[in-house]
Parts: C-alpha cells; structure tokens; sequence
C-alpha cells in the first residue's frame, strides 16, 4: 500500500511539472509572438510614413501651383490690346470665380470672333452652375449638405510676333474634403490677322504627332536626367498626347506643352508643362508664310 501511495504520488508531481514546463513554453511563445507582431506593425508604419510623406506632398503641390500662378506673362505688355474680365458667384453649395480676357474690338472688328468664343463657348456661367447642380442631384442628400464645390478659372496670355495670341486658361477644381485641388488645362490660338482661331493643324505636318511626341519625350528624359523639376515624371503615352495636343502656348522663341494633373508628372512633384525651343520643332513644322512659327 505504501508503495502504491509513493507511485500516485510521483505520477501527479510529474503532471503538474509537466503542466508547468507547458504553460511556460506558451507563455514564452505569446512574448515571442507579441514582440515579432510588435516589430513588424513598427516597421510597417514606418515603411508607410517613408512612403507617403503627406506633409511634404502637400507642400509641394502648393509650389508646384504657385509657379504656375505666379508665372508671368504678356498681359501687361498688352494693355490695349487685352481687356481683363472676371465672373464671381459664391453660394453656398459652390463658389465660382472665372478670370478671363477679352479683345479690344476697337483696334480691329475681328476681334469679336475672339470674345464670342469665349464668352458663349469657354465662359458659360450658367451652363457652369447648371453641371454643378446636376451633379449635387447625383449624391446622397445627406452628403449634398456638406458637399462644397470650388472652381476657379484663371489664364496666361502670350503674344507671338505681335501676330498670334496665345491663351492658356488653367482651371482649378476643389471639393470639400479632398486633401487638395486638382488643375487642367486648355489652350487656344487667335490670328490676330485673320480674326480666327489656329488648331495643331495649322502649325505642324499632317500626321507629324508621333515624330512630336518623340521630341517631347526626349525633351523629358533630358530634363528628368538633371533632377530638376521633372523629378518622378514620366513619358507621354501618344494617347494623352493626341489629347492634349492642343493645350499649348508659343512666344517668338518656345512653344510650350501644357497637360493636366497626373499626365506628364504625378500631382506632388515635377510641372504641368514641357517647353520647347521653336528651333527643334523645325522637323514637324509647316514650312509656308501663313504659319506664325515659321523659322529661317
């Protein structure tokens, strides 16, 4: 009997310190687990903050606008030329403020095909506030309260032997909510001889948009090569290029290209433009008297 007790007695020491030694090899598992969980959550945020950066994003998207802004152009130069009109409506669902040129129809007649254009076609306020409206009925009425749309329209003006205006207008879309805005663009040409406007036709070869494109992408990879404003952009597809291959501007030395947000450079870094000198556009431009970049 003695015997059996001293037997039991060892059996259950041996489960209990069995128990133990478990226990205690989980307990070291749950450490180990919780550290490892630990140091990967740790090294994820800090992947996350190297990547994303949202302050200095923001920061540069506010100079990448204000260059754009604060580029100057010719509408001084043309004061009587260039009458400056605006358009202001601010509600309280939106707020629209348009800036916008118009021709002095005093120094020739034509100059009324110009303003009409603009003022029927480009700056149609009420048709502006008809689209916003529209799309205020799409959204949930509890999310139509808060719902704030900003537009803003504002332009650069250009003058090419004192024979062509150039107008860049680039408009500015905020919605409430989103971290920041968002800019397009669109460029027009007048004769100012011929009292009409000029398209990419009129200026470059039939059929020349592939061998531009090449000269622009070279233009590209030059500039991003010398890490200056073209940091983290990339080539045009000859898609967005047959898109906007008539967003440009000319002066009597450069031609510049102007593309919308996220298609030559991403929002946060780069430009919204790539200028070329008029001497390296010489192999895609018309050669005939009527074209105002005709180079010798």
């Amino acid at each position: 009997m003695k015997y059996i007790c001293l037997v039991v007695l060892f059996i259950l020491l041996s489960n209990c310190k069995s128990e133990h030694n478990q226990n205690s090899n989980e307990q070291i598992l749950e450490v180990k687990d919780i550290e490892e969980i630990e140091t990967v959550f740790s090294d994820t945020i800090q992947n996350i903050d190297k990547d994303i950066q949202p302050i200095e994003k923001a920061i540069s998207i506010e100079l990448k606008q204000k260059k754009l802004i604060e580029k100057p152009d010719e509408r001084e130069k043309f004061q009587s030329l260039i009458i400056d009109k605006s358009y202001v409506v601010d509600k309280k669902d939106y707020t629209i403020n348009f800036k916008y040129p118009l021709l002095n129809e005093s120094i020739k007649p034509t100059h009324s095909n110009f303003n009409e254009f603009i003022n029927e076609y480009y700056v149609n306020i009420t048709k502006t506030e008809s689209e916003i409206l529209e799309s205020k009925l799409l959204c949930d009425s509890i999310e139509a309260i808060t719902f704030r749309e900003e537009r803003f329209i504002d332009y650069k003006i250009f003058i090419a032997n004192d024979e062509l205006v150039s107008v860049l207008f680039y408009k500015e879309n905020f919605y409430s909510g989103a971290m920041h805005s968002s800019y397009s663009f669109d460029g027009f040409n007048f004769d100012l001889n011929k009292g009409g406007f000029m398209t990419y036709e009129d200026f470059f070869i039939e059929g020349s948009e592939d061998d531009l494109l090449v000269i622009i992408n070279e233009q590209i990879r030059k500039k991003a090569g010398k890490g200056d404003l073209y940091y983290d952009c990339w080539e045009l597809s000859l898609e967005d290029f047959f898109l906007g291959k008539n967003n440009f501007v000319l002066n009597d030395t450069n031609l510049e290209f102007y593309f919308d947000d996220c298609v030559m450079c991403p929002s946060y870094t780069g430009t919204y433009s790539i200028e070329l000198p008029l001497k390296v556009l010489k192999p895609v431009l018309k050669k005939y008297d009527a074209n105002p970049l005709r180079i010798q």
